[in-house]
């Protein structure tokens, strides 16, 4: 049985990345050697625990309780390690994290960079996707999640605000009349970012709250698709101020009703209740708090 601990390993380490080219790459193995060691533990089992097709791998029945085995049996070895380690002041592991796209460029990213720098012995695997992640089917340790917290199944912290800014192009503004009121806007072209809602808050420096519905008949799945196409002078649409701070400095565009504020966004890091690398990701959550 010792025999196949390791063999356990590389099935878990497949099912995290979903293929076995993934895999054998973050366990510097050939592929075919990582599919022979999954078929080696099949046959030891007498069981299927992975459906193979040239598309994608998708676990058995048997394959997804053996899994949660699999992961319980690393989560105790990395715990075992993760405590010497900190004896040893080392910290040493793996940690697979998903972030929005928007924030390839960003203080977030900028931190994650540093993080690597400070502990060159833990190893980061980054998925930038703009549509929510699994934590916990894709195997994900960490997830960063921007706006307004709901799930409460997860463990989280806030990281920081950001402030988001309404703007548009200078020759789709010259073709408008100046706006001093949200209720101006209402006539106007805007771009939406399809996972969110329609309807924009805004406040006043007085206190007054005006909450207007986008005319639009243009939508993207991405924040940078969006501010692409507010370049393209499509119309207005508010994005994190990283996103458009140059744009802005540049003049390439222009900060709408400046005076009025949109509610800002929460940044948040996510993680599971009963993480499997608890040491390196409250490890990587304290550190991101202190650098963002």
């Amino acid at each position: 049985m010792i025999n196949h601990l390791k063999h356990m390993a590389i099935f878990a380490r497949v099912v995290d990345e979903g293929s076995f080219r993934r895999a054998a790459k973050t366990l510097n193995l050939a592929p075919s050697r990582t599919s022979q060691t999954v078929a080696d533990l099949e046959q030891y089992l007498g069981v299927t625990l992975l459906y193979r097709s040239t598309r994608k791998l998708v676990l058995t029945s048997e394959g997804a309780k053996f899994y949660t085995h699999a992961l319980e049996m690393l989560k105790n070895a990395e715990a075992g390690l993760n405590e010497l380690n900190a004896l040893s002041q080392q910290h040493i592991g793996t940690l697979r994290i998903s972030l929005p796209a928007f924030l390839t460029y960003s203080t977030i990213s900028t931190a994650i960079a540093e993080f690597a720098k400070q502990y060159p012995k833990v190893t980061l695997s980054l998925m930038f996707t703009d549509h929510i992640v699994d934590i916990l089917n894709e195997g994900i340790d960490m997830s960063i999640r921007v706006g307004w917290l709901q799930d409460s199944t997860m463990m989280s912290r806030k990281l920081y605000d950001g402030r988001r800014l309404l703007v548009a192009s200078n020759k789709y503004l010259a073709s408008k009349v100046t706006p001093t009121h949200p209720s101006d806007l209402l006539s106007w072209d805007w771009i939406r970012f399809d996972i969110r809602s329609s309807s924009v808050e805004f406040e006043s420096p007085t206190g007054e709250k005006v909450s207007i519905t986008e005319n639009t008949r243009f939508s993207v799945n991405s924040a940078d698709a969006l501010s692409s196409f507010v370049k393209k002078h499509m119309g207005l649409a508010y994005l994190p101020e990283h996103i458009v701070a140059d744009d802005i400095k540049n003049g390439d565009l222009v900060h709408v009703l400046p005076e009025w504020k949109l509610k800002s966004l929460g940044y948040y890091a996510v993680w599971p209740n009963k993480s499997r690398r608890e040491n390196l990701t409250l490890l990587l959550v304290r550190f991101l708090a202190e650098n963002c």
